[in-house]
Order: C-alpha cells, then sequence, then structure tokens
C-alpha cells in the first residue's frame, strides 16, 4: 500500500486516471446491487473522513452522466451534499500540480490522499454482489412519470418531527398517534385504489441502514415497523443494513415511522440514563442494550395492536355498509370532522374516514381482507425470491432489569395508534 502511494504522490499526471479508475469502481458497485447511501454508509462504518469526501466526490461525478436516476436515489443524493473539494482531491498549488506546500488543514498531502484513494478503492473492489432493490442507471427504467409526494405522507412527516422536537412527552404521544393512524389509513386507501383501477402495482423494496451500536435492537424495531406496515425486513449484519420489501407506500411508512421511533426511543434512553446517574448509578453498556431490546419489543407488540384495530375498525364499517358503494377515486376522503382538536389545528385534527369498499372496473365491490391478504402474498412471494436462503438471528438476552423496566415504560409512552375509525 505505502509503495503504491508514493508512486501515486510522486506523479501528479496520474491523478486524472485515477479518478477515472474511482468512478469506474462506484459503477462496478451500483452494477452489483448497492446505491449511494450504501456504499457511503460502508466507507463511514469502516474508513475515515477523507475516505468519506472522496468517495462523495466519485459519487457525483459518475450520476451527472446520467439524464434520470431510480426513485430513492435523488434523495439519498440530497443527504450526502456537496463534497468538500479541497478534501476530495490532493493539495496543489492553484496554478501547477506542484503540491502546495502552504499549510493547510483542510487539504491532505499528496502521499496522504494516494493512500486514502487506494484503501476506499480496495473496499469498493470488494463489494460483493447484493440483491437489487432497483434499476443501476442509465438502464431501461420502463417507469411512470415522477409524481410529487402525496400529501397524506407530507402530513405525516411533519408530524413525526413535530414529536421527534417537543420536550412535552403528551403533545409527543399525541402527534404519533395521528401520524400512525394515517399511516394505517393511507395503506388501506392505496390498497383499495390499486385494484379498483388494476394499476398493476407490485412489491418493491428498499435498504435502511441499522448502524451500531446497538444494532440488534435497532434491527428488532424495524422488524416490528415493516410487519405493522404489511412489509418483511430481512438484515444484513455484516453490512450494517435491512431491506424491506412491499409496496412502495408501505415501505414510505416504514421509512418514516422507524426513523421516528429510533429518535423518540434514544431521546428516551437519554431521559432514562441522565435519571439513573442522579440517583448514583453510573451508565452502562448493559442498561442501554436492554432499554432498547424491551423499546423495541413493546414497540412491536402495540404496532401489531393498532393494526389489528385499524384492520378491524375497517371492516366493521365494511359490514354496516352493506351493499353501499363508494363514490370518487375511494371511500378514503378527507372530511371537515374534528376529531376532538381546537379550531386552529383542522389541518391536523381533521378527521380521515378510512376507505371501506371501492368498485371494480365491473362493478363489483372489493372487501378491505381479501385485498390486503392479496397483497401480502405479493410481499411474502417477492420477499421470498430476492432471499431465498435466510437463518434466524439469535437475539442476546437483555441483563439489566432496570434497562428493560424503563425500555418497556418509553415504548409504552410513545402512543402508536389513535382512537378508532367511525
Amino acid at each position: 500500500m505505502d509503495t503504491g502511494a508514493s508512486l501515486l504522490a510522486a506523479d501528479p499526471g496520474a491523478d486524472a486516471a485515477l479518478r477515472r479508475r474511482g468512478t469506474g469502481f462506484v459503477r462496478l458497485a451500483w452494477e452489483r446491487g448497492w446505491q449511494p447511501a450504501d456504499v457511503v454508509r460502508l466507507v463511514r462504518r469502516d474508513l475515515d473522513g477523507p475516505h468519506l469526501r472522496i468517495v462523495g466526490g466519485l459519487i457525483e461525478e459518475e450520476v451527472r452522466r446520467y439524464e434520470r436516476l431510480p426513485p430513492r436515489w435523488a434523495a439519498q443524493l440530497a443527504e450526502l451534499g456537496r463534497p468538500d473539494d479541497a478534501g476530495a482531491r490532493p493539495a496543489t498549488d492553484a496554478r501547477s500540480d506542484r503540491p502546495d506546500r502552504s499549510p493547510r488543514s483542510d487539504r491532505l498531502d499528496r502521499f496522504s490522499y494516494a493512500t486514502a484513494v487506494l484503501e476506499l478503492y480496495l473496499l469498493l473492489i470488494r463489494l460483493p454482489a447484493i440483491e437489487p432493490v432497483g434499476p443501476v442507471p442509465g438502464t431501461e427504467l420502463h417507469l411512470p412519470p415522477a409524481e410529487d409526494e402525496p400529501r397524506v405522507l407530507t402530513r405525516i412527516r411533519a408530524l413525526l418531527a413535530k414529536a421527534e422536537a417537543t420536550g412535552y412527552p403528551p403533545e409527543a404521544e399525541a402527534l404519533t398517534a395521528k401520524a400512525q393512524e394515517l399511516m394505517a389509513r393511507h395503506s388501506i386507501d392505496e390498497a383499495l385504489l390499486a385494484d379498483r383501477t388494476r394499476r398493476g402495482d407490485v412489491p418493491g423494496a428498499c435498504r435502511i441502514g441499522v448502524d451500531a451500536p446497538y444494532e440488534t435492537a435497532k434491527a428488532v424495531l424495524l422488524d416490528a415497523v415493516a410487519s405493522a406496515n404489511r412489509c418483511r425486513a430481512v438484515w444484513n449484519d455484516t453490512y450494517g443494513f435491512s431491506t424491506v420489501v412491499g409496496f412502495e407506500a408501505d415501505l414510505a411508512a416504514v421509512e418514516l415511522l422507524h426513523t421516528s421511533l429510533l429518535v423518540q426511543g434514544t431521546t428516551a434512553m437519554t431521559r432514562a440514563e441522565a435519571a439513573q446517574r442522579a440517583g448514583g448509578r453510573k451508565r452502562t453498556k448493559a442498561f442501554r442494550q436492554s432499554f432498547l431490546m424491551a423499546y423495541a419489543h413493546r414497540v412491536g407488540e402495540r404496532l401489531a395492536m393498532a393494526t389489528e384495530r385499524a384492520t378491524a375498525a375497517a371492516t366493521e364499517i365494511e359490514a354496516a355498509t352493506g351493499t353501499g358503494r363508494a363514490t370518487g377515486t375511494t371511500a378514503g376522503t378527507m372530511t371537515g370532522e374534528a376529531s376532538g382538536g381546537s379550531a386552529g389545528e383542522e389541518s391536523e385534527n381533521a378527521r380521515v374516514k378510512p376507505p371501506v369498499e371501492t368498485a371494480g372496473q365491473d362493478g363489483r365491490l372489493l372487501p378491505v381482507l381479501p385485498v390486503l391478504a392479496k397483497r401480502a402474498e405479493a410481499v411474502a412471494e417477492h420477499a421470498d425470491r430476492m432471499f431465498p436462503q435466510t437463518v434466524a438471528t439469535r437475539v442476546r438476552g437483555a441483563m439489566d432489569a432496570e434497562g428493560w423496566t424503563h425500555g418497556t415504560t418509553a415504548a409504552d409512552a410513545a402512543r402508536l395508534t389513535g382512537p378508532p375509525c367511525r
């Protein structure tokens, strides 16, 4: 490694070829199933800051070649941000290729830069092929035109952001409850709409990072959120991510809810640790591990119950409506009813009536449960095709009783569903 870095450092003329080789390695990663966020997450875990800036520059340079990118890529690239050019290139004088001798803390000397590049390229070429979760840029996409984010997801995102930001637990509970209620109703609405219009929806997949520390508890939490939203999650502990399989509306719900619950759980754990320290007990790894495991376990139970209640409520309304047909696109239309909030909160408290049944193109009614069952079967089949061989992971038991108790209490405080739909 040192010999190669020395040779590259001594030959500024090799910089352009070295960078072209790097964009080729990035392209190879795409072809092997990796996406920008996956690569950056792995570089952040295994290497260092300079490597992150270098790979960010390579990714930006590679994606410029494509007129159109697959879904989700734009959001990933926006989060990466524009790389720091000073950190992504060797230190050189602005007027020539000679090394810049001025003291610059934000630049690397040529040898350090070449070493970082070689370490990064070694990681990139060793990336194995993984299950693809979307098309590779530059290939035939055959996708419908991109649409703006549904208004309901914008509302959900805003509610969860408020829940994370507030320091008042009852307010966080109410906001999270409303967000979960909207998610469940939106999922049923999308399922019935797809069936009514014979839109031909098929399951897709996305990857969500599961970072250390306490990655097992985080993976369990993600699995609980995915299951409650009619998705399946498969954890790859070697590379630090889970692949979530489901329909697009449900995948979006999983991403939003998992992120918010993780933030809320971490905040609650920090408060519990502060109380422990105030009582004279030192913060321990066992406490944090037990807290997050209990939090994930209890949240999973409550999410499952919330999903059952939402489905049961929709089924009851379906039975009560008899042969009545929904009008418009689906029955999930907004009404002006308030759900107990003040007049100034009408936009957040407006009741979203759940879609109960809708008429297909042949005029027949499409009940809730068969439609959801058909989608669940499609998700299971797609997941089995993507991952024909999976193994059960042994979860390390919680060893700290106080951590488990505090984690369960925090999960109970994270109220996940509102009152039954009427």
